[in-house]
């Protein structure tokens, strides 16, 4: 009895020993797993079915919520996938329908971006949606603080109480859009179509309307102060 309780004791501080140089191994064959997943979801984003789309996006979403360090690999991803897959239509060629609907994936995508955290952004970099196609989506309380949206086609889509604090909007198309208590103060409007725009409400403090189209926008308690009105078109 005394020989096996003595290996008894000499075994339990060995295996102690052992557990921290076990979880370190777990935790780097986390790390790689994560890579991994996240190389193979960049690529099956190219030329894939809507199905499989969404349950990649749906992964994606998954990594972002539960391991941080990966939060702005995720949005880069999926913003990516939006330029590519939603690109820019010229206003000219499209059509004044605003009933569009965007596709699953693409809103899919769009509804994982805007719960962005914005301080977790790195230092340089700026959520990237440019030269996009966004008609008709649903970005309700979506966070596009600072955000790169210039020449974006947001036609219709619903922005009411999103944060754009700061965004840049220069010449996108944002007609017949709901920005109901939206917050674009110090956004970049100029040359924006708003035309039979939402702003009821919405926070314009400091934001540049600059040659900007307002033709029958709703514009009930709108702030304005100290917003740059020059040569804002109110009336065709």
């Amino acid at each position: 009895m005394k020989n096996i309780s003595l290996k008894t004791h000499i075994q339990i501080p060995r295996t102690f020993l052992r557990i921290p140089i076990f979880q370190e191994k777990v935790k780097q064959n986390q790390y790689q797993s994560l890579k991994r997943r996240l190389r193979i979801a960049s690529k099956q984003l190219k030329n894939n079915t809507i199905e499989t789309n969404l349950a990649v996006i749906n992964d994606l979403e998954q990594i972002a919520h539960n391991h941080r360090q990966y939060h702005w690999t995720v949005v880069d991803i999926l913003t990516t996938f939006v330029r590519k897959n939603a690109a820019y239509i010229h206003q000219e060629e499209v059509t004044s329908n605003l009933s569009t609907k965007i596709p699953l994936d693409i809103q899919a995508a769009l509804t994982v971006i805007v719960k962005r955290d914005a301080n977790e952004d790195p230092v340089n970099k700026q959520l990237d949606l440019s030269f996009t196609d966004m008609r008709g989506a649903n970005l309700k309380g979506a966070n596009l603080q600072q955000a790169n949206l210039y020449q974006a086609n947001l036609a219709g889509a619903n922005l009411s109480k999103a944060n754009l604090a700061g965004a840049i909007l220069s010449a996108a198309d944002l007609s017949g859009a709901n920005l109901y208590l939206a917050n674009l103060e110090g956004a970049i409007l100029s040359a924006a179509n708003l035309s039979e725009a939402n702003l009821s409400g919405a926070n314009l403090y400091r934001a540049s309307l600059y040659l900007a189209s307002l033709h029958g926008t709703i514009l009930y308690d709108t702030i304005l102060d100290d917003a740059n009105l020059r040569e804002t078109k109110f009336s065709e």
